[in-house]
């Protein structure tokens, strides 16, 4: 099967958590899987010696992470010789509201613009909220985002969005477009999850 690489930013961790979610499903298929941390990337890390690559960050203040955004433009050719995706983790995803749907939408369009990579697939995942790992001033900027956006405000717990579903789905996804990508032969593994 195929090698794949699934890198990734996170601020609070719920990037890492669903990066690792995918890493178990393209496993779960038979792939070689490795996954880095993009704030800790392995100097001896090439793009090009894996056959396909999935890169994924959160939004924090409307933005995605500096440091995602600046391996992608370094990598931007070996990402395009090969089949790509980019998921991103995110409040607005939380929402069924329109408005932060197309929120979400934009976040993505805004990163493919910044970066000039054009992923074959892409995702967008609703975060989580750690009220209880947040010191006081970011659990009251948390509590007012998410007193517009999900109106969950009891700061005494924690929240947590992300459709693991839908995570699943994307990387099972991603799995059979590499596979069909390369050529690669039907998966003898079972179904994850």
């Amino acid at each position: 099967m195929a090698d794949i690489l699934v890198c990734y930013g996170t601020g609070e961790g719920q990037t890492a958590k669903v990066a690792g979610a995918i890493r178990e499903d393209l496993a779960a298929r038979g792939h070689a899987v490795t996954t880095v941390d993009l704030t800790e990337v392995p100097p001896a890390l090439d793009v090009a010696d894996f056959d396909a690559v999935l890169v994924g960050a959160s939004i924090h203040m409307g933005t995605h992470q500096d440091h995602v955004a600046a391996f992608v433009r370094d990598n931007r050719q070996a990402l395009a010789a090969r089949p790509s995706g980019f998921f991103q983790v995110c409040l607005s995803s939380a929402v069924e509201d329109e408005e932060r749907q197309l929120e979400a939408a934009r976040y993505i369009e805004a990163f493919v613009e910044r970066t000039d990579w054009h992923p074959d697939r892409v995702a967008s995942f609703a975060g989580a909220i750690r009220y209880s790992e947040y010191g006081m001033l970011k659990r009251v900027m948390m509590k007012k985002i998410a007193k517009e956006a999900t109106g969950d405000t009891d700061t005494s717990r924690d929240y947590e969005y992300t459709d693991w579903h839908a995570v699943d789905d994307f990387a099972v996804g991603f799995a059979e477009y590499v596979e069909t990508e390369l050529g690669a032969d039907e998966p003898d593994a079972a179904t994850p999850r």
